[in-house]
């Protein structure tokens, strides 16, 4: 049974979309089944894995609107590594998903929980990457999962925002998904020639009271360059210190004690 995984921040460049990029391809190096669902309306994700995405007719948005089956959409193995990586993309047309399935559709906060519902025994690891906000789409990612992840970049206002974002991960357990469960908190941006990145790693180990992953993903030039490439990192520059970074990430989350039994 494959494990859901949601990236979330609703605060902006914390590394989200770089880390859900990057994670579901490391995964998918190691020998995983893995599909990357890109829920973001701004589809950084999907051009990010090398897909156009203002040439698609078919998306997350219209499997989400129950115009097509949600394999209608999967792009399978866009790159010609052998990785067992699959993408269900998204583009801007997702924007307007908020407004109309919160009018017309029923359950609208489980829309994608059903989807992934059909197609979950098919891989080992979904990653969801969530738009920069607590809305519908963010809450439908949640209401699938298994775990969120949450990626905090080494920078001063690092725990802006977290406790409203631990408020809200805990709401929906409460309220729609009480099995969901904070799968942790990678550290990403981190600059080891700054006393700052380590003042910030130690003060959210001070603060947070949540599973912290030893793997810091360093800022890499490489890392930054390889989505205009629509690469992941480790085909883009595969010795570089962010594939390294993302290949210790991948190890840590496939070993974490909430993946016991799978």
């Amino acid at each position: 049974m494959g494990r859901i995984i949601a990236v979330a921040n609703q605060k902006g460049g914390v590394g989200k979309t770089t880390t859900s990029i990057n994670l579901a391809a490391c995964l998918a190096e190691k020998g995983k089944k893995v599909l990357a669902v890109d829920m973001d309306p701004q589809g950084n994700l999907t051009s990010g894995l090398g897909i156009d995405k203002n040439r698609l007719d078919k998306t997350i948005y219209q499997a989400m609107c129950d115009e097509i089956n949600l394999g209608e959409c999967i792009i399978t193995n866009p790159f010609e590594r052998k990785m067992d990586l699959s993408i269900a993309p998204a583009n801007r047309e997702l924007a307007g998903a908020e407004v109309e399935l919160m009018i017309d559709a029923e359950d609208p906060q489980h829309i994608l929980k059903k989807l992934l519902k059909g197609v979950k025994k098919q891989y080992d690891f979904i990653i969801i990457d969530c738009p920069p906000a607590l809305g519908l789409l963010t809450v439908n990612s949640m209401t699938a999962a298994d775990t969120v992840l949450v990626p905090i970049q080494c920078e001063f206002f690092a725990l802006d925002g977290l406790s409203q974002l631990i408020h809200t991960i805990n709401l929906i357990r409460k309220k729609l998904n009480r099995a969901l469960e904070i799968e942790g908190v990678v550290f990403t941006m981190y600059d080891a020639r700054t006393n700052l990145s380590q003042d910030v790693v130690n003060n959210v180990k001070n603060n947070l009271d949540q599973f912290i992953y030893k793997t810091v993903i360093p800022r890499n030039v490489r890392l930054a360059e390889a989505p205009s490439f629509g690469l992941p990192i480790n085909l883009y520059d595969s010795r570089s210190a962010g594939a390294e970074g993302y290949r210790k990430l991948a190890d840590e989350v496939i070993s974490n004690k909430l993946y016991a039994g799978l």
